[in-house]
């Protein structure tokens, strides 16, 4: 019998990421890769693949920064209504294969459950008034109350001014290999990776750390 991914009895606080763990990150995919270029283009003349060519490195350069999760940032930089945009893609925001199974599971042991999530305060909302799952956290936190994303030194210390708890008794989930590597470092006592945050495209190949297809592989006895 394989090893459990998670050691319940060393857990007493769930951390969770919201996009690629939660909920199915094909909403964002599709909306970053495919329908904001094709509107940004469109206004300016200029094909999908020009577009597409165009953006690539204004995102690329931001990304692992505050500014590439920013509603606001984007909005002013792109001159585009994100969240506008975003509700023609609405019906795409859903959960992740048995997050919710996932969460109720966990919520019914009695720990903490806080989302942590580097989704801006606007997507937060957006999301939350699609997909349910409010409910099971005792806190929902993101990173822009703290001014430094989940993959930067001194998140962490942040959040546990506001949030307390003990890192060697916690649990974290993500999907990014970049904030789990932090979250590591920090001293979280266990991480888990999700491989498919889009149920779209194949799993990605599994790196350093214990890692899971759906959250059903992390369910407490």
């Amino acid at each position: 019998m394989p090893e459990p991914l998670v050691e319940w009895d060393r857990v007493d606080t769930v951390l969770l990421d919201m996009d690629g763990t939660l909920l199915d990150l094909e909403f964002d995919n599709r909306f970053w890769v495919e329908l904001l270029p094709r509107h940004w283009g469109a206004q300016r003349g200029l094909d999908y693949e020009q577009a597409l060519a165009e953006l690539y490195p204004l995102f690329k350069a931001r990304e692992g920064t505050l500014a590439w999760y920013s509603v606001a940032f984007w909005q002013e930089t792109l001159g585009v209504d994100i969240v506008g945009l975003k509700h023609e893609l609405a019906d795409l925001v859903r959960p992740a294969p048995h997050a919710e199974e996932f969460l109720a599971s966990v919520r019914a042991t009695g720990r903490r459950m806080v989302l942590v999530t580097n989704a801006h305060s606007d997507t937060l909302e957006f999301k939350l008034a699609r997909i349910e799952i409010g409910q099971y956290f005792d806190a929902m936190y993101t990173s822009h109350a703290f001014g430094m994303p989940k993959e930067a030194d001194g998140f962490w210390d942040r959040l546990r001014e506001v949030e307390p708890f003990a890192p060697a008794r916690a649990l974290f989930v993500d999907d990014s290999e970049n904030v789990l590597n932090a979250a590591r470092d920090y001293g979280i006592g266990q991480v888990v990776q999700m491989l498919q945050p889009d149920s779209t495209r194949p799993p990605r190949p599994a790196g350093s750390f214990p890692a899971a297809l759906s959250l059903k592989e992390l369910m407490p006895a």
